[in-house]
C-alpha cells in the first residue's frame, strides 16, 4: 500500500529524514515508533502530501480521495455537533455515500448517544475519537494516524486503542506513536525510526525475538549479590546481575544454553532457587537496545 525508497527530508541544515525505505503492506497495522523528534510527523505529513520530501521516492497504492488523515491534536469548531463534524467530512470526500454510513461511524466510534451534542463539550478521548469518525465516513483504503492516544488519560487510550484493533482488516492502518506499549498492543507490523533513520522493520515478533539479548530472570532465597558473582565466571553467562528483593537478571548466549545448563549452574553457585524463567521481551526493551539506549520514550 505504501513504498518509499531514500525518502529524505531536510529543513536547511536539519535533516528530518534519511533515506527511509518504508514498507506497508496492504490491510495491515503497521506501528511507527520512536521518541519526539524522530521525524514520524515529518513522515506522516509527506505520506499525505502536506509536505514535500528533499528527495527519494513515494508510492502510495490509493487515490488522494481514498487517504485519510489524523493528527495528533484534531480540532473541529466547537459550535457543531458531532453529527454535523462527520457529515462534513462525508461530503468533502463521499457526497453520495451511503446513507446510513454516518450512523454506522458514530455507533462503531462510540458517538452515537452524543452526536447531537456541540463538540464545545467533549472531552478529548471523544474529540478523538470523533476525529477516526471523520477518517472513517468516507471509507477510506488508507488511514494515517499521528500519536492518535498519545495525550490521552488511561480510559481515554483504553477507548481509541481498542477502536483502531476493532479496525483491523477493514483498511490499512499507519499508526505512529511514541507509546511503545500502545504499538505492541495493536500492530502486526512495526517500523523503529529514531533521529529520522528506519532502524528496524518488519513483524513484531521478529524484532520481539530477534533483537533483544535473550534473559532469564531468577528469583532467589538469600545472597542475591554472592550468586551473581559466581555466575559472572560462566562462560556462557554475559551478564549477571543482582536486584532488590532477591531478584537475579543473567544475560545468557542463548536461551537453549539456560534451558539446558542454568539449573546445574545455580545448583554450583549454592543458590536457593524460588523461581526462574525467560524473561518477556517488550517493544521498549527491544528499541532501547536497538538504539543502544541513546534515547528514551
Amino acid at each position: 500500500m505504501i513504498s518509499t525508497l531514500g525518502l529524505s527530508k531536510r529543513y536547511g541544515d536539519t535533516i528530518a529524514l534519511d533515506g527511509v525505505d518504508l514498507s506497508v503492506s496492504p490491510g495491515s497495522i503497521y506501528g511507527l515508533a520512536g521518541p519526539n523528534g524522530a521525524g514520524k510527523t515529518t513522515l506522516l505529513a509527506i505520506l499525505a502530501g502536506l509536505r514535500r520530501h528533499t528527495s527519494g521516492d513515494v508510492r502510495i497504492d490509493a487515490r488522494p480521495v481514498e487517504v485519510a488523515v489524523l493528527p495528533d491534536t484534531p480540532r473541529f469548531d466547537p459550535w457543531l455537533t458531532g453529527r454535523e463534524v462527520v457529515i462534513l467530512s462525508q461530503s468533502l470526500v463521499d457526497s453520495e455515500g451511503p446513507p446510513g454510513r454516518i450512523d454506522e461511524v458514530l455507533r462503531e466510534t462510540g458517538l452515537a448517544d452524543a452526536e447531537g451534542r456541540r463538540i464545545g463539550g467533549y472531552s478529548r478521548g471523544m474529540l478523538q475519537r470523533l476525529g477516526i469518525a471523520a477518517t472513517l465516513v468516507g471509507s477510506p483504503s488508507l488511514i494515517l494516524l499521528d500519536e492518535p492516544a498519545s495525550a490521552l488519560d488511561p480510559q481515554g487510550r483504553r477507548e481509541v486503542l481498542d477502536l483502531i484493533a476493532r479496525l483491523r482488516g477493514t483498511a490499512t492502518i499507519l499508526f505512529s506513536s511514541h507509546i511503545l506499549a500502545d504499538v505492541q498492543e495493536v500492530c502486526d507490523t512495526v517500523g523503529i525510526l529514531h533521529e529520522g533513520r528506519l532502524l528496524f522493520q518488519g513483524p513484531l515478533r521478529n524484532l520481539l525475538v530477534g533483537s533483544a539479548v535473550p534473559r532469564y530472570v531468577v528469583r532467589l532465597r538469600g545472597d542475591a549479590d554472592a550468586v551473581a558473582k559466581r555466575l559472572r565466571k560462566v562462560s556462557w553467562i554475559s551478564s549477571a546481575e543482582a536486584g532488590s528483593d532477591g531478584v537475579l537478571t543473567l544475560e545468557v548466549a542463548s536461551l537453549a544454553n539456560a534451558e539446558e545448563r542454568l539449573a546445574k549452574a545455580l545448583a554450583e553457585a549454592k543458590a536457593v532457587v524460588v523461581s526462574y524463567a525467560p524473561e518477556e521481551v517488550s517493544l521498549e526493551r527491544a528499541f532501547l537496545e536497538l538504539t543502544g539506549g541513546r534515547k528514551t520514550l
